[in-house]
């Protein structure tokens, strides 16, 4: 309850900076007319959404400065990472306390779960940042529009091409030798828009596993990535959009124990990813008809020798429907088919549903969706989501929102968590159990204060559970075991955007998430208290950028050989600058971990010591 208390001092301190900073408050724009795309798949604005929905841009994911995607994401409410080791090795994000592979991560349309992964999570581990132009990251069990272990979803888009020519270069070293460079190019007219992005990443890294305290060699990681997009104008009503990514990725660790070493461990990463959509658009309808294909390869080495493959593929039909000008009403119905496959194990899921949105008021909405499965294994499904958004007005263009919503969703075991309980490596108590599949609910209710483009303020009380949770055993290492009952997540996320001055910008957000597990304790890796407090200085004209990044975690647990050790609390300081000398040449530096906190977010893992980075960016546009 400590940390609880000082969420809401936090949130008592930014509303007395907020009454002081009323002067401010005369622009008209505001967060509440921001499209949002991801809560209904189509493009709604922020003031009837009933959901949590975060939103980092381009101008903020350049802020931050970070090469990891995840780095940046951490930072956001609600959300919890946990890395064993660095760039490029294993990492779990966590949304509201859910594993991370219940959260669908989706970029341009396409989803990047991998089906060569034990439970068909996404690798975040390799999704860089550069590229991106926006990310929203919608909280809740999700399993309306996205079906299966939509527990969460974060949803990634690259930057528009749909603007006259545009290219820059983007290239930085610094510590534990590591160099980044980076291009993007686009452009577009009326008929045809185009975006590319081209990645090159190397780090030497550091000794990352504690056991390793003879050799302490450092394991390292390349990251090749390209993404590309294509659109086409076939007609008014009428496009086609292409997109494909490519990644390469190679990491050392250590923990591979070939013989009695655990050095000279290696995985070898690769993705390739396509999608195809056809879409049409009139005044009163929308149809889009597509196809993905993702195939990822994963082999692990130990002392040079392959240990391990894996091989999957997500293959995937979509058609999404929306009808708009309804009698005070909107519908949007999706059909979906997706095969997954696992080293040629594979599974058909079909999924049907259709939403309500209302449109007979402008300060009341409500929505109301059903979705039903049918999985090749585990038979049906049926998923749900309500929810309500009511606005009032207040003097001097203030906007009170309150907001609630009930999800439901359900994750099936994945094909290999099955054969592996099925195969010559599980023994009791794993090889005696008949996985069944996860059922998840959620409900939220939150208030929302916003007045203008100057001020945000929002806190939100979330309550959910899953039935009968996967995990692995790591007190025997049986195989895949199910907690028999309910494990909870249930907090606040409080919430704080303020602009200080012309200059200053405050950003500011605390989640306190009390979480359980059946037998009573902790759920593993996910802190009680999370805290981020981010300012940004602008001066010169906005020339020059000077930002920090304040991390707090507290009261996190861990388990070795299944009994619960507790994680030590730590903060986190980053911080980074940019100068813009012309309109085409800008350098940056960036200061990770200022303070050289020594911490785990894994037991057993060291987390990155302070380092120091320094780049320069140079663009190119068409006037």
């Amino acid at each position: 309850m400590q940390g609880l208390k000082l969420g809401l001092f936090t949130l008592g301190i930014a509303t007395g900076l907020f009454l002081n900073s009323a002067v401010y408050s005369q622009e008209s724009s505001s967060p509440l007319e921001e499209i949002i795309v991801t809560s209904s798949l189509i493009p709604i604005p922020m003031r009837q959404i009933g959901t949590s929905v975060s939103v980092i841009t381009e101008t903020e994911i350049n802020a931050h400065g970070n090469l990891l995607l995840v780095d940046i994401l951490r930072q956001m409410p609600a959300i919890a990472t946990s890395n064993n080791g660095g760039a490029g090795k294993a990492t779990s994000l966590r949304i509201r306390g859910e594993e991370g592979f219940r959260t669908l991560t989706i970029f341009d349309g396409m989803r990047l779960s991998d089906p060569a992964s034990t439970q068909i999570g996404s690798q975040l581990e390799h999704l860089m940042s550069d590229g991106i132009s926006r990310v929203e990251v919608l909280r809740g069990p999700q399993g309306l529009a996205y079906g299966a272990d939509a527990g969460g979803v974060v949803n990634i888009s690259s930057r528009s091409g749909e603007e006259a020519f545009f290219a820059n270069i983007d290239a930085q070293a610094g510590e534990l030798g590591t160099n980044r460079l980076g291009a993007n190019v686009g452009g577009g007219n009326d008929r045809v828009d185009y975006f590319l992005s081209v990645s090159d990443f190397e780090t030497d890294g550091y000794n990352t596993r504690q056991s390793d305290s003879v050799l302490r060699d450092d394991d390292g990681y390349t990251n090749t990535t390209i993404h590309g997009r294509l659109g086409i104008a076939l007609s008014e009503n009428l496009r086609v959009d292409l997109v494909h990514r490519q990644v390469d990725g190679d990491s050392q660790f250590d923990g591979c124990f070939s013989g009695t070493t655990v050095h000279d461990c290696a995985s070898d990463y690769e993705l390739r990813a396509s999608r195809a959509a056809l879409e049409y658009s009139s005044d009163n309808f929308t149809h889009s008809l597509s196809f993905s294909n993702t195939e990822t390869d994963r082999e692990n080495f130990a002392l040079g020798v392959s240990a391990f493959t894996a091989n999957g593929q997500l293959k995937r039909w979509e058609y999404l429907g929306s009808a708009t000008n309804l009698p005070g009403f909107d519908l949007v119905i999706g059909i979906d088919h997706e095969q997954a496959s696992n080293n040629g194990i594979s599974r058909d899921n079909d999924g049907y549903y259709l939403e309500y949105l209302s449109d007979f008021s402008n300060n009341f909405y409500i929505t109301a969706g059903i979705r039903h499965d049918d999985n090749d294994d585990f038979g049906s499904n049926t998923s749900h989501r309500v929810s309500m958004a009511y606005l009032i007005d207040l003097p001097n263009n203030g906007i009170l929102k309150f907001k609630s919503s009930l999800g439901t969703g359900f994750r099936a075991p994945s094909p290999f968590e099955v054969a592996y309980n099925a195969g010559p490596f599980a023994f009791p108590p794993a090889a005696l159990v008949a996985l069944t599949q996860e059922q998840s609910e959620g409900y939220e209710f939150g208030v929302e204060y916003v007045l203008g483009n100057r001020v945000r303020l929002e806190a939100v009380y979330f309550d959910q559970d899953v039935e009968d949770a996967i995990f692995f055993d790591l007190a025997g290492f049986s195989g895949y075991l199910q907690d028999v009952g309910t494990s909870t997540s249930k907090g606040v996320e409080i919430t704080a955007d303020l602009q200080l001055s012309d200059s200053l910008r405050l950003t500011s957000n605390y989640t306190y998430n009390d979480t359980e597990r059946p037998n009573g304790l902790q759920r593993r890796r996910r802190p009680e208290d999370l805290m981020n407090i981010g300012l940004a200085y602008t001066a010169l004209g906005d020339r020059l950028n000077i930002n920090g990044f304040y991390r707090i975690s507290r009261d996190a647990t861990d388990e070795i050989f299944g009994s619960p050790v507790d994680l030590d609390d730590f903060e986190v300081l980053d911080i980074s600058a940019s100068y813009r000398f012309t309109d085409n040449f800008s350098i940056y530096a960036r200061l990770e971990n200022a303070f050289d906190e020594d911490y785990e977010e894994i037991t057993g893992f060291y987390s990155p010591d302070r380092a120091a980075y320094l780049g320069f960016k140079l663009n190119f546009s068409a006037n």
